[in-house]
This record gives structure tokens, sequence and C-alpha cells, in this order.
């Protein structure tokens, strides 16, 4: 099959893969520091953002439909798992 223009591109230039390594190593700094911030520095409150949400929907319920409000009992709350919790993949 013969070859058309349209299927050739020409690479990229040498300065524009530099600028794209520099970008993409920053990007992942960044990531780097997002996910240091969600999984390790955010961990102890957001245990406590679990205990309260579970207190609120035992004594409180929630919305079940419209105005109607359903309190979940004990028994039917999850345990949770043993694993850690990871926000940021």
């Amino acid at each position: 099959m013969a070859k058309r223009v349209q299927d050739q591109k020409p690479g990229p230039a040498a300065d524009v893969k530099a600028w794209l390594k520099e970008n993409i190593q920053e990007q992942k700094q960044r990531h780097a520091a997002i996910q240091k911030e969600m999984n390790e520095d955010l961990a102890p409150q957001r245990e406590r953002w679990y205990r309260e949400f579970l207190e609120i929907v035992q004594t409180k319920g929630f919305n079940a439909n419209g105005d109607q409000r359903r309190v979940i009992k004990a028994a039917e709350v999850p345990k949770k798992p043993k694993r850690a919790d990871k926000v940021v993949y």
C-alpha cells in the first residue's frame, strides 16, 4: 500500500521534547505532593469525618425519600476494612 502524505507526520522538535519532559516532571512532583496531603496529612482528620458521619446517620438519620428520615442502626453500619484509605491513585 502506498504511503500518503497525511499518514506521515513530523516528530516533535527538540525544544518541544525538552519542554514536555520538564513539565511532566513538574506534574509528577505536584501529584506526589497532592497524594501525600490527601493520604498521609489528612488521614487523622478523615477518620474524624468518618466517625462524625456515622454518628449523624445513627442519631439523626438521613433523607430516604423527600422529607422522610431513616435512622441507620449500628448493626447495619458496615465495619471499616482493614486496608488503609487511599484517596488519590
